[in-house]
């Protein structure tokens, strides 16, 4: 299909390298769902080889069924390409991606290989993979900065050992547009097959062009795109996924191409990604940014009230943007409620269904109203995933002249057992949660970033509370809703505890006897 562009959606491999970004396999299982009603035709889902838990969440992505292709990342190493295989064994359609660099830089300092080791290497493993896959994409990591005839060689190779999808990565987003699509039309031109062969583009964010280059990229002819939703990514990020859809669509009278997109999920899409992994869109966000079709100006107010083409060039709808907000309270029903979670782009199973309405009930209970961003944080906000588990917390506080200390006792289940109480004392509620939580890990606890935001408007709205910590040698983040901001403090901090328990594979001992203060 010379008029088709798939779309490679990366947000659960490259995307999680964002730094805070990373999801637990619940979450990644919910944006997997989600890409899959998007309609992106091949999913990352990870690089199976990177951990135990890579792997199962690349099984459990794999276990789904879904119509997408699912693909795992893999080095040239032979024990890499066999733990994809493993991981994708039940996956409907399954797709093998490695890669190794080709750079000169890569060459000399990281892999210290010569430029035909590193051809033999790349055929090696790529022969080694259709043991298992008819479907395998090869990577030249930095082709941005590679010798233009070495890459063409390097290519070329691939083809013959078997590689059908090549992917030109700008891995440090070096080049410029004129250059990418220069380069495309390079490969177009000079390599040889039989005509199966896709060239796909993969572009960093560093000087703010990878959306520019991936068209500039799809300009010389490569007919698949490498992107995340929200742009998320490495550094600066990836090129946006709903950015260079949009382009290819609202700009279809150049282009000339499509993509099996449902563009009217964009939104919905970009919200769920946000709502999992923290990571908020900048208002002013080409397509899904809250300020992407405001319009403050009285100029443009009164043109776009005569006829909205004046200064839109799309209609929000055409991205699931909706016209007006749906206000949920107290007394709306359960279809009304279902009816919300579709719109938003949330798949929920029916026998989760009635948990949430539950749920839903108490908070409209507590609140006047119950906006969009309440009903995220209710599907993605609340649960506690993992052994660890807050039963109630109780702060006492003193204050003396200018000095205030704070006591916080949690009351916490560990794997279902019986609950226990662990104390903590701080300057404040907060730190006092945290002296809580430290007294129960073995390795030494660092706050790097506390924030608190308000998740929808009102004097009522439920505060969300994000938390970035070291435990020992590894970094988390941890996220936690509550109408009281000291509980969502306190919920996003057992959601640290969580997120280092699975990553260390083991039960947590129990906590020191002395407070640290």
């Amino acid at each position: 299909m010379a008029d088709y562009v798939y779309i490679f959606d990366t947000t659960l491999r490259d995307g999680e390298q964002s730094p805070g970004c990373s999801m637990n396999v619940r979450e990644k299982l919910q944006v997997a769902r989600m890409l899959e009603e998007l309609g992106v035709d091949v999913i990352e889902a990870g690089f199976p080889a990177a951990s135990d838990g890579d792997f199962e969440s690349v099984k459990s992505v794999g276990d789904l069924g879904l119509q997408a292709t699912i693909c795992g990342l893999s080095r040239t190493r032979r024990g890499d390409i066999e733990a994809v295989a493993r991981s994708l064994d039940t996956a409907k359609n399954k797709r093998l991606h490695v890669f190794i660099a080709t750079s000169p830089i890569h060459r000399e300092y990281k892999l210290k290989m010569s430029k035909q080791q590193i051809i033999d290497e790349m055929c090696g493993a790529v022969e080694f993979g259709t043991q298992w896959f008819d479907d395998i994409e090869l990577t030249a990591e930095d082709a941005g900065r590679t010798e233009i005839d070495y890459l063409t060689e390097y290519f070329q190779a691939a083809i013959d050992a078997g590689a059908r999808v090549l992917n030109v990565p700008d891995t440090v987003g070096y080049v410029t547009p004129s250059e990418s699509r220069q380069l495309y039309q390079h490969l177009s031109d000079n390599l040889r097959h039989d005509g199966g062969v896709i060239l796909s583009c993969h572009n960093h964010n560093d000087l703010g062009l990878a959306v520019a280059n991936a068209l500039g990229a799809i300009e010389g002819g490569a007919r698949q795109v490498e992107c995340t939703v929200n742009g998320i990514g490495e550094r600066a990020g990836n090129c946006s996924l709903e950015e260079v859809v949009m382009a290819l669509r609202t700009r279809h009278d150049r282009y000339g191409l499509r993509t099996g997109i449902d563009t009217t999920k964009l939104y919905p899409a970009s919200r769920v990604v946000t709502a999992v992994t923290g990571s908020r869109v900048q208002p002013n966000k080409a397509i899904v940014g809250r300020n992407a079709f405001a319009h403050e100006a009285g100029i443009h107010q009164d043109g776009v009230l005569k006829h909205a083409e004046t200064y839109e060039i799309m209609k929000p709808q055409d991205v699931g943007v909706p016209e007006n907000s749906l206000v949920l309270g107290k007394h709306s029903g359960r279809h009304a409620f279902s009816n919300r979670l579709q719109q938003l782009g949330f798949s929920v199973e029916k026998e989760k269904m009635e948990e949430l309405f539950v749920k839903f009930k108490s908070l409209a209970d507590r609140k006047k109203s119950v906006y969009d961003e309440d009903i995220e944080a209710l599907v993605l906000g609340t649960e506690q995933s993992g052994p660890w588990h807050l039963d109630a917390i109780s702060i006492h506080t003193e204050v003396e002249d200018t000095d205030q200390s704070a006591e916080a006792s949690l009351k916490l289940r560990f794997n279902g057992q019986a609950p226990r109480v662990y104390t903590g004392v701080g300057d404040g509620p907060v730190n006092a949660i945290v002296n809580a939580i430290r007294n129960i890990l073995e390795e030494e606890l660092y706050m790097e970033e506390f924030q608190v935001n308000a998740v929808s408007g009102g004097s009522d709205a439920q505060g969300r509370a994000t938390v970035r910590a070291t435990i020992g040698a590894s970094r988390y983040q941890g996220t936690g809703i509550s109408t009281d901001i000291v509980e969502a403090s306190a919920k996003a901090m057992v959601s640290i505890m969580n997120r280092h328990h699975q990553h260390q594979g083991k039960d947590i001992n129990a906590p020191r006897v002395a407070a640290a203060i």
